[in-house]
């Protein structure tokens, strides 16, 4: 018999003056029964730091020619590919070569993100956005995560801010490229 995946309800209310962003979300999140809470973190934050009108998650896991979370054009062309983890070099290429613009939303450290993508071809690697998370800060934020949470997420000035119920804490992402990891 399959596992079924389970529908994790999430509330966010995005704050990102940096790029004056301010939204209400309220979103259903499909969390297949082999995929660890850190990675639910990741799409999540990697959907709030990436809004925009049209953005969407993913069909899933299962759905390997998709991205984690995407934004589709009007004219059915992918304008935004988001990949969470390390996705390999070979995926990145294809996407790069597929969507206008592509991150990446990871909380790996520097040399697995080498080992994955160093003298490795990417298209346009250089332009494929890293966003790099203490994987300490995603394994405190996926411990909270539950079949419905709440969370308000503040950007400034870079830094990012959650805070869920009482408890707030903080990270700056390191933003960089995949080109950067291919010297």
């Amino acid at each position: 018999m399959a596992l079924t995946a389970k529908v994790l309800r999430v509330h966010v209310e995005l704050s990102d003056i940096d790029r004056g962003v301010y939204e209400s979300l309220d979103l259903r999140v499909a969390q297949h029964p082999s995929e660890q809470a850190e990675r639910v973190v990741l799409r999540v934050l990697g959907y709030a730091l990436l809004y925009q009108e049209g953005i969407a998650f993913g069909r899933g896991l299962s759905t390997v020619e998709d991205a984690a979370v995407h934004v589709t054009g009007f004219d059915g062309q992918i304008a935004l590919w988001v990949d969470v983890g390390a996705p390999s070099a070979e995926r990145l290429h294809k996407a790069s070569k597929a969507a206008a613009e592509v991150a990446v939303i990871t909380d790996r450290d520097d040399a697995t993100l080498s080992r994955e993508w160093k003298s490795k071809k990417v298209h346009q690697a250089d332009q494929v956005t890293v966003w790099r998370l203490d994987s300490r800060w995603v394994k405190e934020l996926a411990s909270d995560v539950a079949p419905k949470w709440d969370w308000t997420i503040l950007v400034q000035e870079g830094a990012v801010m959650v805070t869920r119920g009482d408890r707030t804490t903080s990270a700056e992402p390191v933003r960089t490229s995949v080109g950067a990891f291919q010297a």
